[in-house]
């Protein structure tokens, strides 16, 4: 893929950062890439996602849970705007965003917002249980997982193309 930069930037450059973010795990080398990506092209997309996308996830990965905050909010805003709504895996990167710095009804705002597209999204059932079980709302939780454990039985996870190939951040093995 370096090569093919090298000699076609504008169309590799973005496909690199995407498989370093979710193939290699070189989480700074895909910032730096979305990065360039984002001040040459414009916020363009590459596999379903946008490049802001990718810099939020692989800031998540990087433990820097702010700056994903405020790229994902970014981001979904943009979203908003354009389209009418943000794509559910994005709300719920920003929802674990938020559950990763303890703001719980915070990142069940997201999650919610998520599980209203896809509403047996086990994973962000899976998060959104932990968060009610941190606010004390233990039978609520209880079902919430149940709920979880049995769609994800019914594969209703990740479903990303590349899921197959990698597994991709925060998804639960149950």
């Amino acid at each position: 893929l370096d090569k093919a930069v090298h000699y076609d930037e504008k169309r590799w450059l973005a496909y690199r950062g995407f498989m370093k973010c979710i193939f290699s795990k070189d989480y700074t080398g895909a910032i730096e890439d979305f990065q360039k990506c984002i001040t040459k092209y414009g916020n363009s997309y590459e596999m379903d996602h946008t490049y802001a996308f990718y810099i939020g996830l692989s800031y998540l990965q990087l433990n820097e849970f702010e700056k994903a905050e405020t790229i994902f909010k970014n981001d979904i805003e943009d979203q908003t705007k354009r389209m009418g709504e943000a794509h559910f895996l994005d709300l719920f990167y920003y929802g674990i965003s938020k559950y990763e710095q303890q703001k719980w009804e915070e990142a069940i705002v997201e999650f919610d917002k998520s599980l209203k597209q896809y509403p047996e999204f086990s994973d962000v059932e899976y998060y959104k249980a932990i968060c009610l079980a941190r606010l004390g709302k233990k039978e609520e939780s209880s079902s919430l997982l149940a709920k979880a454990i049995k769609d994800a039985a019914s594969g209703y996870t990740i479903n990303e193309a590349n899921a197959i190939y990698e597994t991709y951040p925060y998804k639960v093995r149950f």
